[in-house]
């Protein structure tokens, strides 16, 4: 582990294992945006990385170890690339600056996060972790593709995306949104409106996604042509969907049956994405999940693909990712020492 830089001078600095490295930038003032309001960014990635960064104008001199500081200037070289593209910083861009640019050489079947970037209507979206970098990558590459694991690892959200993405190149006509109307380990009882009412407390997510990234009245013109349509997964029964862009959100929670009624949708042109949780399913208890069920199954079939996130993907609050680590290595524990006791182990 790099030894913690304090923010210090003088002997404090002069230790065996502290080198001093200066990287010069062209443009003052993106190095201002670089730093950041009052150095905030700066002060991210010294908490993160170890290392101490002091601005100079178009410099920046960073102090820590050989390894920090090549770190750090990887981290910041790639911010200020993306300041050049007209982009700016946010501390979510810094903290995907810093999963990204790891020391070590990214593995040569995965795609550079930096070349995975969507711009849309709204705003420019690039993947922030490499196993969001790998789920891009076969959103574009293949017809199926399962995206599982914790929340907050942005699955849903880069599908729809990449969906969105999709339609506004015109590579697919529509896009269809779907999730499985099952109530969250809670009764609501009744709810008053017609049946779009009715359904779309269940899926506001797919609907926030949407309007983070595309203009208000676009998406809202799109749905009254219905070329977006977001419903329920019961709706999915009975059709055949053509040059569309099709989401399954909260998989977990399709039975067996639902999910084979919603997989054998696809129909020419059109791209499916299943995302969801296995571990988070609101089914009755006696009751399998079908994303389950199809994990097991279609993992070896030709033209689908499983990505997996992990807590180490979860990219909204810190605070999150720490949630959730703390959730599986209970979970773990329980499985363990619910398992069978064989001979060997008595």
């Amino acid at each position: 582990m790099p030894r913690k830089v304090k923010r210090l001078s003088g002997a404090d600095q002069e230790v065996s294992d502290t080198v001093i490295q200066a990287i010069d930038f062209d443009d003052n003032m993106l190095v201002k945006e670089l730093c950041g309001v009052t150095d905030t960014n700066l002060l991210l990635l010294e908490q993160q990385l170890d290392v101490r960064i002091d601005a100079r104008g178009n410099r920046l001199v960073l102090t820590g170890t050989k390894e920090a500081c090549e770190y750090a200037s990887g981290v910041l070289t790639r911010l200020y690339a993306q300041l050049q593209q007209g982009r700016t910083i946010t501390p979510g861009d810094v903290d995907a600056a810093i999963r990204l640019s790891a020391l070590s050489a990214p593995s040569p079947s995965v795609t550079d996060g930096s070349k995975m970037a969507l711009s849309l209507q709204k705003r420019s979206v690039s993947p922030r972790t490499a196993t969001q970098t790998a789920y891009l990558q076969a959103l574009s590459e293949s017809e199926l593709v399962f995206g599982v694991g914790p929340a907050g690892t942005g699955k849903t959200y880069l599908a729809v995306v990449y969906a969105a993405h999709l339609l506004l190149r015109g590579e697919v006509e529509r896009i269809i949104l779907s999730r499985p109307a099952l109530e969250a380990g809670e009764r609501i009882g009744f709810l008053p409106g017609d049946m779009k009412e009715k359904v779309d407390p269940f899926l506001r997510p797919l609907y926030d996604s949407l309007y983070d990234v595309l203009h208000t009245d676009f998406v809202d013109r799109r749905i009254a042509s219905g070329d977006i349509e977001i419903a329920p997964l019961a709706f999915m029964r009975g059709r055949t969907l053509s040059r569309a862009a099709v989401i399954l959100d909260e998989g977990q929670n399709a039975s067996i049956s639902q999910m084979k009624m919603f997989l054998t949708r696809l129909g020419e042109g059109s791209r499916m994405v299943v995302t969801g949780d296995p571990s988070q399913t609101d089914l009755p208890a006696n009751e399998p999940s079908g994303l389950a069920d199809a994990l097991g199954l279609l993992g070896k079939v030709k033209g689908v693909e499983i990505v997996r996130f992990k807590p180490e993907d979860v990219v909204r609050h810190a605070l999150v990712a720490r949630v959730v680590k703390a959730y599986d290595a209970r979970d773990k524990k329980r499985r363990q020492s619910a398992a069978p006791v064989t001979g060997d182990q008595k």
